[in-house]
C-alpha cells in the first residue's frame, strides 16, 4: 500500500537522523527516504545530527544537501560525541515539520515503514506510532500490518533486547511492546513536551521516552517493523549501556 493515501497529506515531515561513522550508510538511507517521500507526494526534509564523525559522514551530509537540495537535507554537526538524547534535542532546533520521525541513519529501519506509520496516526489521529519488532499486527489494528521481527542478530542479542524489554513491561507496564526501538513518528509539539519532562541520556533516552508519554497522557499506536541489523560499521550497543538501562527503569521506577 506504499504511495496511497486516501485523502491528500497536507503535513511536512521532519527525519531527525543522529549520526557517528556513518559515511558509508548515509546515502543509502538519505535515497531510500527521498524515494519514498516522493512516491507518497509528502513534503519532507532530513535533519543530520553529526557528532564529529572521523570518517567523512559531514562531508557525505555535504554532497548530499546539494544533489536533493539543502532545503532538504539539513546538516546540524556537533562538536563531539554528546549522547542520543541531546542529538534530538539539537535536532528539534532546526526542524520546519509538524510531524517528527526519529530513526537510526544505519539502515536497521528501513523508510518503507513510514506511510504505515502516517496512515495509523491519521486514521487514529494519535500522537505518537512507534515500530515495534515484537508484534504481529498493529495497535489500533490494521489489516496491511505483518508481523515484526530481527534479522542480523545472534541469540546473545536478542535474549538482552527480548530480557531488556520484559524487565521494563514488567516493572513500569507502559503499555507498548517495544521500549528500546527508536524508529518513531511524533507531533511536534508533543515531542518537544515530552524532551523537555525527560531527563535520561544514551540509550534509556528511548525508554523513558515511551513511559513519560504514557503518564503525560498522549495517544500512542505501534506498528510492527523488521529491523536489520546494520549494514556498515559497528554497534554502538555496549555492557555500559546495558547497566545504564537497568539503572534507569529503576529510576523511572521510583519517579513517574
Amino acid at each position: 500500500m506504499q504511495g496511497s493515501f486516501d485523502t491528500p497529506d497536507t503535513h511536512k515531515y521532519s527525519v531527525i537522523l543522529p549520526t557517528y561513522n556513518e559515511r558509508k550508510n548515509l546515502p543509502v538511507i538519505v535515497y531510500l527516504l527521498a524515494k519514498m517521500f516522493a512516491e507518497n507526494g509528502l513534503a519532507w526534509e532530513v535533519i543530520i545530527v553529526d557528532d564529529n564523525s572521523p570518517d567523512g559522514t559531514q562531508e557525505i551530509a555535504n554532497q548530499l544537501a546539494k544533489v536533493y537540495g539543502d532545503d532538504k537535507i539539513v546538516l546540524k554537526p556537533r562538536a563531539g560525541k554528546l549522547g542520543l538524547g541531546t542529538a534530538y534535542i539539537h535536532g528539534l532546533n532546526f526542524v520546519t515539520g509538524d510531524f517528527v520521525i526519529i530513526m537510526d541513519a544505519d539502515f536497521s529501519h528501513h523508510p518503507k515503514f513510514i506511510p504505515q506509520f502516517i496512515r495509523l496516526q491519521k486514521a487514529h489521529n494519535l500522537d505518537i506510532v512507534t515500530g515495534t519488532r515484537y508484534r504481529s499486527t498493529s495497535i489500533p489494528y490494521t489489516r496491511e500490518a505483518q508481523p515484526g521481527g530481527v534479522h542480523g542478530w545472534d541469540f546473545k542479542r536478542k535474549l538482552v533486547s527480548r530480557g531488556a524489554n520484559y524487565l521494563a513491561d514488567t516493572v513500569l507496564n507502559p503499555g507498548v511492546s517495544d521500549l528500546t526501538g527508536s524508529f518513531r513518528l511524533y507531533r511536534l509539539p508533543v515531542l518537544r513536551h515530552i524532551i523537555t519532562e525527560t531527563v535520561s541520556k544514551g540509550y534509556v533516552f528511548q525508554m523513558e521516552m515511551m513511559v513519560r508519554a504514557r503518564a503525560l497522557g498522549y495517544t500512542v499506536g505501534e506498528v510492527p517493523i523488521t529491523f536489520v541489523d546494520r549494514i556498515f560499521g559497528d554497534s554502538k550497543l555496549g555492557a555500559n549501556e546495558i547497566v545504564s538501562y537497568a539503572k534507569g527503569i529503576w529510576t523511572l521506577f521510583t519517579t513517574v
